[in-house]
């Protein structure tokens, strides 16, 4: 009798890391990697400001006022080319917007990162020992949010007057309580987990196992929400400033760009406001089209 013969094995797939797995679903969508290359360009614009733009448009010196109100494309005096034309006061708009992209960054990320902390301290707090201490921040977060976050910052900025670390203390007020409320949900779900009662059961102080075990589990939707908060408070900074009460005009700021620019536009000087506004525009795009991105990968019900 013939011995039949044994089938051809099939290879095994290989195992993709959950990293790599985040990593290939992120570059899966064209739109998120475009918004990727844009926040990393207008990032590094920001850091090297002031060796690649033509001039530093807040150095008096620099300045001249025989340069206002150029047209795109015009050429100075001293031979140099405003590609994007310059403001009443002679400044370069191509240096101006890099300038003010750079304190809009700086002010989001700082105002970000320290409402981060403070929002993933209450949350921790509020989820592992519930009761009245989860009843009193609560209530704290949801009368925060019954507010728009525009009319709380003003209302701060004008008992704190004008400042950029005005501006910063106004924006971590105003977004703490949406990072306390995300925490909140994610560790009141995994507070239920074994691991924290295994960790309770050991003897670990109540520090630690919030912030050495609870926490770390909870970080995915921060990190999508710290991304979209970041794009909403650059433009929280720069409504500020361009209602008058943000950066002080000493200071870079797109939003003051804009209110510059502002009673120019029926004169024709279009570029003057309408530059720094698509700056301004396409940066929050880009931020959130990456926050979108984010969402999806880290999120397992909506991962494909």
């Amino acid at each position: 009798m013939t011995d039949i013969p044994n089938p051809t094995p099939q290879k095994k797939a290989k195992a993709v890391s959950p990293l790599r797995a985040s990593v290939l679903d992120f570059a899966a969508s064209p739109l998120a990697m475009i918004g990727l290359f844009v926040m990393v360009v207008m990032a590094l614009s920001a850091i090297f400001a002031p060796w690649i733009t033509p001039q530093n448009p807040y150095d008096l010196s620099q300045l001249s006022i025989m340069d206002n109100n150029m047209p795109p494309g015009s050429e100075s005096f001293g031979g140099m080319t405003y590609w994007l034309g310059t403001d009443p006061q002679g400044r370069d708009m191509l240096s101006a917007i890099i300038y003010g992209l750079r304190m809009s960054l700086m002010v989001a990320v700082t105002a970000t990162l320290c409402a981060l902390a403070i929002g993933m301290a209450m949350g921790i707090t509020a989820a592992y020992f519930g009761g009245r201490v989860d009843t009193l921040i609560m209530r704290v977060v949801d009368l925060q949010l019954s507010f728009p976050a525009i009319l709380v910052a003003l209302i701060l900025l004008a008992i704190l007057g004008k400042g950029v670390d005005k501006v910063i203390i106004a924006l971590v007020i105003v977004q703490w309580a949406y990072y306390a409320r995300t925490v909140r949900g994610s560790a009141l779900v995994e507070r239920q987990r074994d691991y924290i009662a295994a960790a309770r059961g050991l003897g670990l102080g109540h520090a630690r196992v919030m912030f050495r075990h609870l926490l770390p589990n909870t970080l995915p939707p921060l990190i999508v929400v710290a991304t979209v908060q970041i794009a909403q408070a650059i433009a929280l900074e720069a409504t500020l400033s361009f209602l008058g009460v943000g950066v002080p005009v000493t200071e870079p700021s797109l939003g003051l760009l804009i209110a510059n620019g502002y009673s120019y536009l029926l004169s024709g000087a279009y570029w003057i406001s309408v530059y720094p506004g698509i700056a301004l525009l396409v940066a929050i795009i880009a931020i959130n089209l990456v926050g979108d991105q984010l969402r999806d990968v880290l999120n397992p019900r909506l991962r494909r």
